[in-house]
């Protein structure tokens, strides 16, 4: 997450690309914060080496981010004129590339995911999820304003990573012999059985008859159900 998700990021990022993700209060932010210490952690401690790992979408048991929760959703949201592209990590896979980082002695900066992506067309044909398709400009706009009234748990810049590509190449660590046992369609299959019974609109849990899709209310589905921001307004307007 810290190299940023932008409609013109290059498929697949080198992991030498620069940190590009907004230093804000979102959770990109706090990753950033993070980087910032581990680069000062061997000024201060002399001797101490530091290895960095930065994950792709992370899936597996117990895991609950505005990716997981996007698949959660009656469609997919996509922005005009970019399609997203799909690179997922699962915990057992993040885990085994710590411990052959640790037990090589591997310091630096690494990325670890599966190998290559999947196009969105190929999201929807696995997942059975058709998506919807907005403007940028209304997408960011309302879930900004939807965040301000309290509807939904991520500030309108965490929407940016399941609608803009984030892939990374993971190069190092396979030239340093390390591989993924999950694939991506694998790992997606993972995160599709733990959704069950789970609905979720612009990351927020909701429930199941709030989420039915009609053809007239698609659009307010996808960023926002029209019973939540009644609620809402209701909630803002009886607060002292």
């Amino acid at each position: 997450m810290v190299y940023g998700a932008r409609a013109d990021n290059p498929v697949p990022l080198p992991e030498d690309a620069p940190l590009s993700a907004e230093a804000d209060s979102s959770v990109a932010g706090d990753l950033l914060e993070i980087e910032q210490l581990a680069g000062r952690s061997p000024r201060t401690n002399p001797g101490m080496a530091v290895t960095v790992v930065r994950p792709a979408a992370l899936v597996g048991d117990s895991v609950d981010t505005l990716v997981t929760r996007h698949f959660e959703a009656p469609r997919l949201l996509t922005v005009k004129g970019c399609a997203p592209r799909w690179q997922f990590c699962h915990v057992d896979d993040l885990t085994s590339a710590l411990e052959f980082t640790v037990s090589g002695g591997i310091d630096g900066q690494f990325t670890v995911g599966c190998d290559g992506w999947l196009e969105q067309d190929e999201v929807e044909q696995i997942s059975g999820l058709k998506s919807i398709e907005l403007p940028a400009r209304l997408t960011f706009g309302t879930a900004q304003r939807l965040h301000r009234l309290g509807v939904t748990p991520a500030p309108a810049m965490d929407l940016r990573y399941v609608v803009y590509p984030w892939v990374t190449d993971g190069a190092a660590l396979r030239a340093a012999g390390w591989h993924p046992r999950f694939a991506n369609a694998e790992a997606l299959g993972v995160l599709l059985d733990q959704r069950q019974g789970r609905y979720a609109v612009a990351g927020r849990r909701i429930a199941r008859k709030e989420a039915t899709i009609t053809a007239a209310g698609a659009t307010v589905a996808v960023i926002g159900t029209a019973a939540i921001v009644r609620r809402a307004r209701r909630r803002h307007r009886t607060d002292p």
